[in-house]
């Protein structure tokens, strides 16, 4: 391994973070600054260019722009009003119950848009007025709020498990999918519990009994917005058709429903296709970028460096578990999610693989791992976007959320110990 090489991409790559150069470009040229060590510039600069073009010719991907506009449209066309009123009349007359309406919605809401930062400024936006009005710590809302909208990045259809499939060479993106549901829901009843115990404490109001029949009317409002969930999973497990053109169709049965509600107008479309086409250009140049690094990071070795690196330490696989989770809850801290599944899932799924363990069981704690990360500074968009719905501060926010750190650590032990969690329902359906 050329040394030089390693220490010049961390180096360039760490300081252009730390001036304040946007992630995208940081691994684009700290990429070719790393290989111009032992190429001249314009071959150099070729060759990163042609990385980047190769790394988005993937039919998969198409699959990321479809499911972005799915949750744009869905964002502002009164889905996330008829799920949290469905969540409401759920739990929500019980002692601090908009907590648990507020995992529940984001569960819901991120499963189905496919976006953690979309469900923590759609639920947080909505109930956030209306638990200060009941009389809820602001920021114990927001913390409920941040952590839960990770929850959607589980629970498929999600943006993210198509790039760990790409990233993986080919993990099926069905399996992944399906895989997903267990863990996310888990980890969201974790959540609930661990609300819970600050309900306990603080002797939160309660909300009104809901009839059976209101239960019912919204059961039936919002029944139309959880068939999504049943067309694209049934479609994709079923063999009817591929993710990619699930997400297709996601945009389509979206589309159609919110001119149903009546709460979309065509003069919003226009709009919307702009917000979703920003939103897609700046994770495709992420994406581009990431696999040119991964690229320069191939062919200095660098894998099969920390491979063996990791391996020296101890053959044993609940120590190189530990030893890898740790490193991505650092990775997560300072990294966004996508650069961060494309450069280290090269590096580390072979590690794994070799002792044993299923890339599908792996992208899962990788992705809840990384999750974790969305919810701490400098980096954590999830973070920001729930401190800036609440109106609030991350200093504020800070000792309420700890708890809920803790209990989506103590779920990534339990999902990583436990291969089973994850991997039973894929096999239940053969995948």
């Amino acid at each position: 391994m050329d040394y030089i090489s390693i220490i010049i991409l961390v180096l360039t790559f760490i300081t252009l973070m730390g001036i304040g150069v946007p992630v995208a470009w940081s691994l684009g040229l700290s990429s070719l600054l790393t290989l111009m060590v032992s190429v001249a510039f314009i071959p150099s600069a070729t060759t990163i260019a042609q990385r980047m073009g190769t790394g988005l010719d993937s039919f998969s991907l198409l699959a990321i722009p479809f499911f972005v506009l799915a949750g744009e449209i869905m964002n502002r066309g009164g889905i996330a009003n008829r799920l949290i009123e469905l969540a409401k009349a759920i739990t929500g007359r019980l002692p601090g119950g908009l907590l648990y309406v507020n995992v529940i919605a984001a569960m819901l809401f991120g499963a189905i848009a496919g976006s953690a930062a979309a469900a923590a400024s759609a639920i947080g936006g909505i109930l956030g007025k209306r638990m200060e009005k009941e009389g809820y710590p602001k920021e114990l809302g927001a913390a409920v709020n941040i952590t839960s909208s990770t929850t959607g990045l589980i629970i498929p259809p999600s943006n993210i498990l198509i790039v760990y499939s790409l990233a993986s060479g080919g993990v099926s993106i069905a399996a992944l999918f399906v895989a997903g549901y267990v863990p996310g829901i888990f980890i969201g009843l974790l959540l609930m519990l661990t609300a819970a115990i600050f309900v306990k404490r603080k002797n939160l109001p309660g909300g009104t009994k809901t009839s059976v029949k209101e239960l019912t009317a919204k059961f039936f409002r919002a029944f139309p917005s959880l068939m999504l969930l049943v067309v694209v999973m049934g479609g994709i497990v079923g063999g009817v058709f591929t993710a990619t053109e699930a997400s297709a169709i996601a945009v389509i049965y979206t589309l159609g429903l919110s001119f149903f509600y009546r709460e979309l107008k065509w003069k919003e479309l226009p709009a919307i296709l702009l917000k979703s086409s920003e939103t897609t250009a700046i994770v495709m140049l992420l994406i581009a970028t990431s696999m040119s690094m991964s690229w320069v990071m191939s062919s200095e070795d660098i894998p099969q460096s920390i491979s063996s690196a990791l391996l020296s330490v101890s053959d044993n696989i609940w120590v190189i578990l530990l030893l890898i989770n740790l490193l991505l809850l650092f990775v997560g801290i300072f990294m966004d999610m996508t650069p961060a599944v494309l450069i280290f899932t090269p590096i580390f799924l072979p590690i794994v693989t070799a002792l044993g363990v299923d890339p599908v069981h792996f992208g899962i704690i990788m992705i809840l791992n990384l999750c974790i990360g969305l919810c701490t500074p400098p980096v954590g968009s999830v973070l920001f976007i729930g401190v800036g719905v609440a109106q609030t501060s991350i200093e504020k926010v800070v000792k309420p959320l700890l708890p809920f750190f803790v209990a989506m650590i103590i779920g990534l032990i339990i999902i990583t110990a436990w291969p089973g969690l994850t991997l039973w329902l894929p096999r239940l359906f053969g995948l």
